[in-house]
């Protein structure tokens, strides 16, 4: 498969590890709290983000590359991003169900092709903004508070608490896969090498960040996630497993593409909703994901 294309498998893979994680941090969510089981994907996911590392330098013979002051602006920033995002989806679907609270976090797609344009250039063409278009319609269809009245709901619900969580989730969001993209393109090599590096260096700086915080304001915390580290090594093990492919992947191709493609998600989510957590959506909510779906075929015509 020529490596312009690699990012459409890469992206699938990645989709897949989230969902599984989400389920896992979900878990985990009732025992550590919201910011303890946000800890778990960084702290459990460095050892594996290093492996992988090791591996990707192993395997292909490629240097660590020299990181320029720019790739750890861009780290940082989106790192700070990606906690905040991660700490809102866990609320977001502690007060929803499972694959709903997944979906409120994918308004991010129509605010990454923004970011991404005004931050990075990236631009994207008219196929991949009705791709986008399908994504925000079918987030809309699965966000309203009131389901007996989608339609009206779609224009009045926005306020509604669970709503402004998920819209500040989604541009979280979108901007750490914007500043992941940035921070992988400011090293200026090959697309696995870039990845594995920015997936250890956001692991490491998210890890200090969130410890450190809660280190300072609640150490008892940071004690739960160490005493849970058997339930939360698989969590850790899909962060690291979705990141790799994330960042793997917008090293290659424009962060709205991944992102949009990335929806596969929802399918993914709604299967563990309903066979992990026995959750049911309604038919409003099913019409949402079958647009959520054809955006994402959209995007996978893009070329």
């Amino acid at each position: 498969m020529p490596a312009a294309w690699l990012w459409i498998p890469i992206t699938v893979w990645a989709a897949f590890a989230q969902t599984l994680r989400n389920a896992a941090q979900r878990h985990l969510t009732a025992e550590l709290g919201t910011l303890g089981a946000t800890l778990v994907r960084f702290l459990y996911g460095l050892p594996f983000a290093l492996a992988w590392l090791w591996g990707v330098q192993a395997v292909t013979g490629l240097l660590l590359p020299a990181p320029a002051p720019a790739f750890w602006l861009w780290v940082l920033v989106a790192g700070v991003s990606q906690i905040v995002a991660t700490a809102l989806l866990l609320r977001v679907m502690a007060e929803r169900n499972f694959a709903l609270g997944v979906a409120y976090s994918k308004t991010e797609i129509i605010q990454v092709a923004v970011f991404a344009l005004v931050f990075l250039g990236d631009r994207v063409n008219s196929i991949t903004w009705l791709a986008i278009a399908c994504g925000t319609l079918g987030v809309l269809l699965l966000s309203p508070a009131d389901r007996t009245r989608p339609l009206r709901t779609m224009l009045t619900g926005w306020t509604s608490r669970t709503a402004l969580l998920g819209l500040a989730c989604g541009a979280g969001f979108a901007l750490a896969a914007v500043g992941y993209r940035g921070a992988a393109l400011a090293l200026h090599a090959e697309f696995l090498m870039a990845g594995a590096a920015t997936l250890v260096a956001a692991q490491l700086a998210q890890t200090l960040l969130l410890g450190g915080w809660l280190l300072a304001r609640n150490a008892d915390a940071v004690r739960r996630v160490l005493r849970a580290w058997r339930a939360s090594l698989f969590a850790g093990f899909m962060g690291a497993a979705a990141s790799a492919g994330w960042f793997t992947a917008m090293a290659i191709e424009p962060v709205a593409h991944v992102r949009t493609l990335g929806l596969v998600e929802l399918l993914f989510s709604y299967v563990v909703s309903r066979r992990v957590f026995r959750e049911r959506l309604s038919r409003v909510e099913l019409a949402g994901i079958a647009l959520l779906t054809l955006g994402l075929v959209f995007v996978t015509m893009e070329r």
